[in-house]
């Protein structure tokens, strides 16, 4: 078996590798990806794409490296020599190559399984715009639809993935009934961050509902007073969040190691 060596100057695409292995990692430390299902892929041009495999030491998405990011083409085979060696391509490629060959302006595909979401759909409680300030690109999102594919298949051949993609019409996020959520942006932290809001808002219809309330959209003006913070926020900011999120619960969980050994 294959490993991606040391060396910056003989592995393709690195830092794409390295950002898809955060991206992973930062979704289940946040609850969207319990134990080893889920992926995200990014387009390298239209014939390849680095995309999240199975590895011979296979842990889990939370536990993701570089190593699991292979270099394949859109039908599933390698893309280089030795990419496939011990991994293999997720049963459900279909999914992300479909949305990639369907929309040019997508760079980035996160497919995932956070139960809030899949709970929220399953009650019949949509994803609506009922914050404001709170999280304001995802009330934006919210606000603009997000729809539901409803079939609770695994979405492993082209048809089943036109069937997905037609859902989505166009939109960022589309939730799969019983299933999880596709998530598509320019950027891979972009389409996680999304994935991150949607969960957010359902698991707050969840919560609001169980505590007796009653859901309602925000008013129309007061969708009008929501600004645009601006990309360095929406994402830079977001994004060095999430990871330092990430150090800090590997370093609780060391603390708490360390203290329970003693």
């Amino acid at each position: 078996m294959s490993t991606l060596p040391p060396s910056n100057a003989t592995v393709p695409f690195r830092q794409e590798r390295e950002l898809i292995a955060d991206a992973c990692r930062v979704l289940a430390g946040r609850g969207l990806a319990d134990g080893i299902l889920g992926h995200i892929s990014v387009r390298i041009d239209d014939e390849r794409l680095l995309v999240r495999c199975r590895g011979p030491l296979e842990r889990g998405l939370g536990y993701t490296t570089p190593h699991d990011i292979r270099l394949v083409r859109f039908d599933g085979t390698e893309a280089a020599p030795g990419e496939l060696d011990g991994w293999s391509v997720p049963n459900e490629l279909p999914l992300h190559t479909a949305v990639l060959r369907s929309r040019s302006d997508i760079a980035a595909v996160v497919h995932a399984h956070p139960p809030r979401t899949v709970t929220a759909d399953l009650a019949g409680i949509s994803i609506r715009p009922i914050i404001g300030a709170f999280d304001i690109p995802g009330t934006k999102l919210a606000a603009a639809g997000v729809p539901v594919y409803p079939r609770s298949v695994l979405v492993r051949n082209a048809a089943l993935a036109t069937e997905m993609v037609t859902a989505m019409a166009g939109r960022p996020v589309v939730l799969l009934r019983g299933h999880g959520l596709t998530s598509a942006a320019p950027s891979v932290e972009q389409a996680v961050l999304q994935a991150i809001s949607v969960d957010l808002i359902a698991g707050l219809s969840l919560d609001t509902i169980s505590a007796g309330g009653t859901l309602h959209n925000l008013p129309e003006e007061d969708m009008a007073e929501l600004p645009d913070l601006g990309s360095t926020l929406n994402m830079q900011v977001a994004w060095r969040h999430e990871l330092a999120r990430l150090d800090g619960i590997v370093e609780s969980k060391a603390t708490v190691f360390h203290r329970t050994s003693s």
